[in-house]
């Protein structure tokens, strides 16, 4: 029994083994960046600008206020919770920019 069931777990693994190459290589880049920075325009909070490309989203937390005053409207949400990350969405944006500013053509072409 246990050679048989060695067996059918090898026989899963190989076929999955084929299936990977197949997935990889039919990525398409341009649809990820477009989604990806779609998302994080999703999670902008505070004023939106006129140019907003996400319909259900409108202004958000335009009163939020430290505990000495000060004003934190505006920023990123964390995956659509009311919490504002700033160390995480300030990473993954960075990167972003980062990204436009070595690689301007391709984002254009994209």
């Amino acid at each position: 029994m246990a050679k048989f069931l060695i067996a059918i777990l090898v026989l899963i693994l190989t076929s999955l083994a084929a299936c990977v190459p197949q997935i990889f290589s039919t990525s398409n880049y341009q649809k990820v960046l477009k989604l990806s920075l779609l998302f994080y325009e999703a999670q902008r909070s505070g004023y939106l600008p006129r140019n907003n490309r996400i319909p259900w989203r409108s202004d958000s937390a335009l009163n939020d206020r430290g505990q000495n005053g000060e004003d934190l409207t505006g920023g990123y949400y964390d995956a659509s919770d009311f919490v504002k990350f700033g160390f995480t969405m300030a990473f993954t944006t960075t990167l972003l920019a980062w990204g436009v500013l070595s690689y301007e053509d391709a984002y254009k072409s994209s």
